[in-house]
C-alpha cells in the first residue's frame, strides 16, 4: 500500500515544521506550502490525498483556497483555525470542508480526525445505483447526474447523500447523520449538517425551497424520499 500524501497549507514555518515532524513519524508523506496559491499549485503537482489547510493566511484566505480545491479534487480538507466562532466554522464547511481543528490542537485529535476522513473517503460503496426520472446516483464512480448534467458534490455532501439514499424512504435524525459523516465524537453540530443538506438541495433539487428528495423531518433530522409511480409505490429504475 503506498504511503499517504498529506498537503499541509499553513503561513507559520512552526506549524508546518512540527505537522511535517508529527505525521512523518506516522507514516505520512507530507508536501508543504506556505500560502493557499503554493497550495494549489502544490495540488496540481502532487494530488495529495488530504489536505490540511490554514484558515487564516494573508493573501488567498483558506476558506478561498478551500473553494478552489474543491474545483480541482475530492481529497478530504481538514481546516485549521485559530477562531472557534460558529460563523467560521460554517463558512469553512460552506466551501467544501470536510472537517476543521481549532488551534492549540492536540496532535492525537488531529491524528485521529485524519484517519476518520480517510477512512470516509474510502469506503467502498456497495448500494446500488439510483436512478430516477431526472435524478442518477453511481455510488461505484461517485457520479451524480441532475437532468442530464453532471454535478459536484463535495466528500461531505456525498457522504450525506449516500447515508440518505441508503436509508431511503426511513428519517435519519440529526445526531445519527452527524455521527456517520462527520464520526462519532459529533451529535450535537447541527448547523454543521444544515449547511451540507442546502448545498445538496441547491444541486439536486429542481426547487431547493421545496425540496422532493431530501425532506425535511421536523424536529427528527431527514429522510431521502424517492418518487411515487401512479401506485403510490417508490419509482424506481436499475442503471
Amino acid at each position: 500500500m503506498n504511503a499517504v500524501n498529506i498537503l499541509v497549507v499553513d503561513d507559520e514555518p512552526q506549524i508546518r515544521r512540527v505537522l511535517r515532524s508529527t505525521l512523518s513519524t506516522h507514516g505520512y508523506v507530507i508536501t508543504e506550502a506556505k500560502t493557499g496559491e503554493e497550495g494549489l499549485e502544490s495540488l496540481r503537482k502532487e494530488r495529495p490525498d488530504l489536505i490540511l489547510l490554514d484558515m487564516n493566511m494573508p493573501g488567498m484566505g483558506g476558506v478561498e483556497a478551500c473553494r478552489e480545491i474543491r474545483r480541482a479534487s475530492d481529497a478530504p480538507i481538514i481546516m485549521l483555525t485559530v477562531r472557534d466562532a460558529e460563523r467560521d466554522k460554517v463558512a469553512a464547511l460552506d466551501a467544501g470542508a470536510d472537517d476543521y481543528v481549532v488551534k492549540p490542537f492536540g496532535i492525537d485529535e488531529l491524528l485521529a480526525r485524519i484517519r476518520a476522513a480517510l477512512r470516509r473517503y474510502a469506503a467502498s460503496d456497495a448500494l446500488p445505483p439510483f436512478v430516477s426520472k431526472d435524478l442518477s446516483i453511481d455510488f461505484e464512480a461517485r457520479r451524480v447526474t441532475v437532468r442530464d448534467s453532471e454535478v459536484h458534490l463535495t466528500p461531505k455532501e456525498y457522504d450525506v447523500l449516500r447515508h440518505l439514499v441508503a436509508n431511503q424512504g426511513k428519517p435519519l435524525t440529526h445526531r445519527r447523520l452527524l455521527q456517520l459523516v462527520w464520526g462519532p465524537d459529533y451529535g450535537e453540530e447541527t448547523e454543521n449538517l444544515r449547511v451540507v443538506i442546502n448545498q445538496l438541495r441547491k444541486k439536486i433539487e429542481v426547487n431547493p425551497t421545496r425540496p422532493k428528495y431530501i425532506v425535511t423531518e421536523p424536529w427528527v433530522g431527514y429522510r431521502f424520499q424517492p418518487p411515487r409511480d401512479n401506485t403510490g409505490k417508490p419509482s424506481l429504475r436499475r442503471m
